[in-house]
């Protein structure tokens, strides 16, 4: 059987991408820094080119790079600061409340699970004592209890070290030379295809972008939803926890996850009665329809032309393959795939072998 050029350039590309992938899959653990530094690089790069610009040539683009990057890890570090004005609340109240609920815990619910003929009968006294020896324990204890499991786990802490000062580092070489990257990558590709991959390209750019101001639409109206929500309930760290969920929700289901347990536990603790279980499955439920089904879909998915339930899959598919970074990079890959997916069923609707 013989190939013409086109299928074997076809061919040729197929097997590209297969060993692309392939080396994903292989080297994911060694990768996931690096491919963490070129999304936030391609992220970025547009707001350092702009500062290059306004500086006109008097700036230096190293000092460009290092205010954006300055910029981001503040803004990093302040969506996890967000969480330390709640522990500092909490603990102490946690000192309190928890041998009365406890208590309370006792008293409700073992008559209520009798009606059903299910007989439970909880150590009150053991569970305050287990509780509130861990929440009075002192610093030095906490602290080595810290120290034996970075022992234990030495491996997980050295890669979650290493990974925390490798991505800025990458970041910082990848925001300096992009450009020059991007001109390289585009020398392999041979002259006859470089229109079409340039269109390509641009629409996939086109896309990326519209995909990262839809996300960033989702998570500043759905951290003003929770603020908001809590706050009505009555709930003293409503602006914090609000805040953090919404602005955690970049990363899908682990930042949601996040934020309804630290509402479920302030809750507990400042009513210590159902309102809290109530304000919480109100709250979060609404959030969770109006974001699933209303604001991702078409501010996200509408934007880079996914459905809901391919935006679903896309997030478990590569997150069964790639892990985490998988969930990270899950509707941006996506978003280039369809593209693909487009010029190819254009060519094909316009080929002999669908026309006849």
């Amino acid at each position: 059987m013989q190939f013409t050029n086109t299928q074997k350039r076809a061919s040729a590309w197929c097997l590209i991408a297969a060993l692309v992938v392939l080396a994903l899959w292989l080297l994911g653990p060694v990768l996931t820094p690096f491919v963490v530094a070129a999304v936030l690089a391609y992220a970025l790069t547009p707001l350092v080119n702009k500062l290059d610009s306004l500086g006109k040539g008097r700036m230096p683009r190293v000092v460009a790079v290092i205010l954006v990057e300055l910029l981001f890890v503040f803004s990093l570090l302040g969506l996890m600061l967000l969480i330390v004005p709640i522990m500092a609340k909490e603990l102490p109240l946690m000192r309190e409340q928890v041998p009365l609920l406890a208590d309370r815990l006792n008293t409700g619910l073992t008559p209520w699970l009798a009606q059903f003929g299910i007989q439970v009968s909880l150590d009150v006294a053991s569970i305050k004592a287990v509780a509130l020896k861990y929440l009075n324990a002192n610093y030095e204890e906490a602290f080595g209890s810290v120290l034996s499991s970075l022992k234990l786990g030495g491996s997980v802490a050295l890669a979650v070290i290493g990974n925390g000062v490798l991505i800025p580092v990458a970041l910082f070489y990848l925001l300096m030379d992009w450009d020059r990257f991007v001109a390289r990558l585009l020398e392999l590709v041979p002259l006859q295809m470089r229109a079409s991959f340039d269109g390509f390209t641009n629409e996939a750019d086109s896309v990326l972008g519209q995909y990262l101001r839809g996300q960033l639409l989702v998570m500043l109206a759905m951290a003003a939803f929770y603020a908001v929500g809590l706050a009505l309930f009555g709930l003293d760290l409503a602006l914090p926890i609000g805040i953090f969920t919404g602005l955690a929700m970049f990363i899908p289901y682990l930042g949601f996850g996040i934020g309804l347990l630290l509402a479920v536990l302030a809750g507990l603790l400042q009513f210590a009665s159902l309102k809290a279980l109530v304000m919480v499955a109100v709250v979060y439920g609404i959030g969770q329809v109006v974001e699933s089904l209303f604001l991702t879909p078409r501010l996200v998915g509408e934007r880079i032309g996914l459905h809901p339930l391919a935006v679903i899959f896309a997030l478990l598919a590569f997150g069964q393959v790639f892990g985490f970074v998988g969930v990270l990079i899950a509707l941006p890959a996506s978003a280039v795939l369809l593209v693909g997916v487009r010029r190819v069923k254009e060519r094909y609707m316009t080929s002999k072998l669908y026309q006849g």
